[in-house]
Order: C-alpha cells, then sequence, then structure tokens
C-alpha cells in the first residue's frame, strides 16, 4: 500500500458525502491523518470514525468556523499540510436565473460556493506556511465553461480564485489547484438532474457517468509532492465532456 501521505494532515471539506467522502477515504488509505469537515455532523462523524480522522463541523462561509476547525486540527494533529476545498451548495440547490434568483438566496449561495474556498485558504495558510508549503486543491466543475447559471459563474469564480491564489501563495511554496470535474454519478448529482444525466452521457467522449473515484487520481497527484511544480492549474476530470485549445 502507498503511504506517500504519511505524516501529513490534509482538510477535506465537504468530505461527508460523495466525491469529498472519496478524497478523504483515498487520503487515508495512503496514510494521511485527514480532517473531515461538513455541516452533516452524523455522515461526518462516520466517515472520520471509518478512516481514523476528525470529524469537525464546519460552514465553510463562516471566518469563525474556519478558524475553530484550524485550532482544532492543530491541536489534534500539530498542524496542516493540504487543504481540499470541496464544500458547495449543491444537491438542494435551487433552479433560477441570475436576473431572478433571490439576491439572499443568492449571496448564500455563493458565499458557500466561491467565497468559501477563499474563507478557508485564509484560515489555512498561515499553518501550511509553517510547515514549509503545501497544497490546495479547489474543486471546480465543467460548469464554469458550460451555461450553468450560478452554479457555473461560482465555479468560474474558483478558477479565478485558484489562479490568483497560486500567485499570492507560491513565494510560501504553497501550490493552488483545482478539479472540474463532469457529470459525476453522486447522490446530489442525481437529485439535480435524475434521468436528464443519461442524456449528458452522450455528449461525453467516454459514454459513463463519472464516479467519486475517478476524481481521487487527480487529487491525490495535486496535494503530493508529485506536482511540485504545478499550480494555478484547473484540470478537468470529465469523460471529455470539454475540450480547451
Amino acid at each position: 500500500m502507498s503511504s506517500r501521505f504519511e505524516n501529513k494532515v490534509v482538510v477535506v471539506t465537504g468530505a461527508a458525502q460523495g466525491i469529498g467522502e472519496a478524497y478523504a477515504r483515498a487520503l487515508a488509505a495512503e496514510g494521511a491523518s485527514v480532517v473531515v469537515a461538513d455541516l452533516n455532523v452524523e455522515a461526518g462523524e462516520k466517515v472520520a470514525a471509518d478512516i481514523g480522522g476528525l470529524f469537525v463541523r464546519c460552514d465553510v462561509s463562516s471566518h469563525e468556523d474556519a478558524a475553530a476547525l484550524v485550532a482544532a486540527t492543530v491541536e489534534r494533529f500539530g498542524g496542516i499540510d493540504g487543504l481540499v476545498n470541496n464544500a458547495a451548495i449543491y444537491g438542494d440547490m435551487a433552479f433560477d436565473l441570475l436576473i431572478s434568483v433571490d439576491w439572499d438566496y443568492y449571496r448564500k449561495f455563493m458565499s458557500v460556493n466561491m467565497d468559501g474556498a477563499l474563507v478557508m485558504t485564509r484560515a489555512v495558510y498561515p499553518e501550511l506556511q509553517k510547515r514549509g508549503g503545501g497544497s490546495i486543491v479547489n474543486q471546480s466543475s465543467t460548469a464554469a465553461y458550460l451555461y450553468s447559471g450560478f452554479y457555473g459563474l461560482a465555479k468560474v469564480g474558483v478558477n479565478g480564485l485558484t489562479q490568483q491564489l497560486a500567485h499570492e501563495l507560491g513565494g510560501m511554496r504553497i501550490r493552488v489547484n483545482a478539479i472540474a470535474p463532469g457529470p459525476t454519478d453522486t447522490q446530489a448529482t442525481r437529485t439535480q438532474a435524475g434521468d436528464a444525466a443519461k442524456e449528458l452521457v452522450k455528449g461525453l467522449a467516454l459514454k459513463r457517468m463519472g464516479q467519486p473515484e475517478d476524481m481521487v487520481g487527480a487529487c491525490l497527484f495535486l496535494l503530493s509532492d508529485e506536482s511540485a511544480w504545478v499550480t494555478g492549474q484547473i484540470i478537468a476530470v470529465d469523460g471529455g465532456q470539454t475540450f480547451r485549445a
């Protein structure tokens, strides 16, 4: 069994289910001490217990919650080496247009789906700096390249945030990259897309839905020393849904 993350501490937000859970389990399997951050206490505690990690209830849009998570992590594990900003409002996301969505809902949505990555990064990066550097992986989406309303807009923001932070933090030897999954077979996607998910598959070069496990390889690569000279990149893991020259 590989142990490339032995003695490493990685925080994964939105890790109680879906792709975030797959990340957390894979990291633990390769030796990492994993912090499972989520609002779903029951599911999050179960994942943490299964992998010998730490569960922390955290609203990623809250600076106070982010600071408390960092404190709990440092107390338990002594520091932080990596951060995966995966948490998002998605499975129960409202459908509406930018020109008509309730403004308070829109602001809350963006505070989690876009600003949350910045809130968590601001809280965590000093701990990565203390360790001599580290890696941050943001969760984008191919929705950033397609018409996807305010969800797509948030992911465009995540992409820009990734590139800006890569430059701001690069001098501290902190790398920042993003993964852009295509249509992925999670409970949240099944709730959102229903039978329409089958239509999405027809437009993919590889004619199947992605699985959470399909994202794991890219995440582990970006968190590891194998990608030591990779930063500011958005890597599509999408079955060939998008093509960018």
